[in-house]
């Protein structure tokens, strides 16, 4: 059941148009990886190739981590797929929409599509960005604040002192705590910004100030899309990054859905 009642909801478009937040129910989530599920496999030759190419660059990643010895540094590495990882799903985001008006997009028709907002989408990726390098650089800051000024730990070694030592624990308590503020003011200003960016050509400020209403109006049910987001996250990268190549289109999908059913546009 959704609820387009709420004037407090209605934001200004331009040119005659504006913006309503639907309330959705809790479980709407569910609905929306449903859809999404629906439009990876109608079309997996289309979709799948984009959580091939997630596949790839976290694996590429990692292995550069591996080489220097800084696998510790994967965490917050982890956190930038999250917030930057609707940025390189425009392409899913048009799979979708073609499927709502009917046609059978293909995989050239949605790499294609991700050049129609590029300026205003390149604009928001810049915001995010930002946000992202102001993340790694007070991880390591907080790091710094409990280890000292030493170079990060092998991993075989860092986990240990992570779990069974008072600095560590420190760290852990601490950092997660900073890390799930920043996720929840990153994931509240770019939980539909891009699909609507995308599909609207909407200005990034716009967007995101859609984007937080949405969140506001319905924290319950985006407390649980951000749960399943990071769930279904952490299982692509448990599983040696393997999942991703379902994990990321799947998710991909969904948050178009997301989108459509959170936002409706009126003249």
């Amino acid at each position: 059941m959704t609820d387009l009642s709420g004037k407090a909801s209605q934001t200004s478009m331009g040119a005659g148009e504006w913006a309503s937040i639907r309330k959705v129910g809790f479980d709407a989530p569910w609905r929306w990886l449903g859809a999404g599920w629906n439009d990876l496999w109608a079309n997996p030759s289309a979709s799948l190739p984009f959580g091939i190419i997630a596949f790839a660059g976290a694996v590429m990643i990692a292995g550069t981590l591996f080489e220097i010895r800084a696998l510790p540094a994967l965490l917050p590495l982890y956190g930038g797929f999250l917030l930057l990882g609707p940025l390189f799903a425009v392409g899913l985001y048009d799979i979708s929409r073609q499927r709502e008006k009917g046609f059978y997009p293909s995989l050239r028709t949605a790499i294609g599509a991700s050049y129609t907002a590029s300026g205003r989408l390149a604009l928001f990726g810049v915001v995010l960005l930002l946000i992202y390098f102001f993340w790694v650089r007070l991880a390591f800051l907080i790091f710094m604040l409990f280890f000292g000024t030493e170079n990060l730990p092998p991993l075989e070694i860092f986990i240990p002192r992570l779990l069974f030592t008072t600095e560590g624990l420190g760290l852990l308590v601490v950092g997660t705590a900073v890390g799930a503020i920043l996720s929840a003011v990153s994931f509240a200003l770019s939980a539909i910004a891009v699909p609507m960016i995308f599909d609207r050509q909407t200005d990034p400020i716009t967007a995101a100030s859609v984007s937080v209403q949405s969140v506001v109006r319905n924290t319950k049910a985006m407390a649980l899309w951000a749960v399943l987001i990071v769930a279904a996250t952490v299982t692509g990268f448990a599983t040696l990054f393997l999942g991703l190549i379902v994990v990321f289109p799947l998710l991909g999908h969904a948050s178009w859905h997301a989108y459509r059913d959170l936002v409706a546009f009126h003249e």
